[in-house]
This record gives C-alpha cells, structure tokens and sequence, in this order.
C-alpha cells in the first residue's frame, strides 16, 4: 500500500469517474487538473473505504482571503497510471522562492552531508508539481522525513531543530507502517524523560502513542 501524500496519476477514465462522483463545484478543477496531467495527493483512508480504492485530494492555489481550498475525492486502483514518493527535497530547491534559496540550501547540504533524505508535500510542493502560485509570506515548508535506524531518526531531528530557527520547517518523522508524527512533537518528546506521548497519523486513524515505542520500531528494523 503506497504512503500517504504518495503522488497520484490517474488516467483519463479514473479523472471522469472522480469527475462524476465529485461535489459539482469541484468537477472543473479536476477536470483541468486532467487536462495538465498533475497528480492527485494520496491521503489518509476514510472509515470503511473499500480495499481497492485510494482515497485522493488535491489542493487549490489560495483566493484572495488566502483561503486554499481542498478537494477530497476517492479513485479504484485499477484508474491509477502511475504512483511516485513525495518530490525530493534536492530536486525542488531550484524552485526555492529566494527569501528560503540561501538557507535552504545549507540545511539540504548538512542533510546531505549527513546521509538524510528529506520529501516535500503541501503548498511548496503543490507549486512546483503545478507552477501555480500556492506559497505566501505565512507558508511552511513541509518536510518528510523517513529514517532507517535510531541513530538516522536522532541526526535528522537534530538537524531539522537547528536549521528551523532560520527556515519555517514544518512537516512529520514517517516510522514503520506508515506512522507520521510531526517532527516539532517527536523534537520535544526527545528532551523528556522517555515516557511522553505524541499524535501518530497512520494509513487510517489517529492516535497517541507512546515516543519510545516508536523509537524501537527502529531499533527493530
């Protein structure tokens, strides 16, 4: 099963049936969003969701209130052409607005440099994928970030937390099964005594659980 905010190309019949099963105020934007051949945003499964359907979304560039409107919508796998990981942080930082370029791209070198690999989802990465505007002066920069031990979770956590006093880094630590926990919680979990808890996002519910035990899906892997 693809990770949530994998990215979603659907074929040309899958985008009529989102079409005709869509809100009618919705339809236009998926159907120009056929017509330029973006990709839908796999998200969080909604309760009783049959297995061979994705529950999708894509997001609208903000109206003038700054308002950005999103539009959820459901797919059968067999409408999907194709499914890709989040855009890698390196291969968007030549579309960096310039007030992030600078520092941007000293946090992509020390990730680099340090053996971790960083993902972009939300408004950066809607902009890129879309070349409309989505980014405003109050955006974040919504990061993924997928470790492999308890010694990458620890080096990359420790990175995030220093380059975010000069970037707005938002965005989750994904852990196994697909468990995401914002990485600005799982930061102040570490400066605990072991035995705080935090809000894990997984493939369909929401839950607190406990930072170690997350710790040693790591350790376990």
């Amino acid at each position: 099963m693809p990770a949530r905010h994998s990215l979603v190309w659907l074929s040309a019949d899958g985008w009529q049936r989102a079409a005709q099963t869509a809100a009618a105020g919705n339809r236009a934007a998926l159907e120009r969003w056929q017509s330029h051949d973006w990709p839908a945003v796999l998200r969080r499964r909604e309760p009783d969701t049959p297995e061979e359907q994705l529950c999708l979304g894509l997001a609208l560039p903000p109206d003038a209130n700054g308002d950005k409107a999103r539009i959820p919508f459901q797919a059968q796998f067999g409408d999907v052409r194709r499914i890709t990981d989040p855009l890698a942080l390196r291969a968007a930082l030549p579309h960096a607005p310039p007030a992030w370029s600078r520092a941007l791209n000293a946090f992509a070198g020390d990730c680099l440099h340090s053996g971790i690999a960083m993902r972009i989802y939300g408004s950066w990465a809607w902009q890129v994928l879309t070349q409309q505007s989505y980014l405003t002066r109050t955006s974040d920069i919504d990061l993924l970030f997928t470790p492999g031990s308890t010694e990458e979770f620890r080096r990359g956590i420790a990175l995030l937390a220093q380059h975010a006093a000069r970037l707005p880094l938002d965005g989750e630590v994904v852990f196994a099964d697909g468990q995401a926990v914002a990485w600005k919680e799982c930061w102040q979990a570490l400066q605990g005594d072991g035995g705080q808890q935090v809000l894990v996002k997984a493939r369909s519910t929401v839950r607190l659980v406990p930072m170690a035990a997350l710790v040693s899906t790591l350790e376990s892997a």
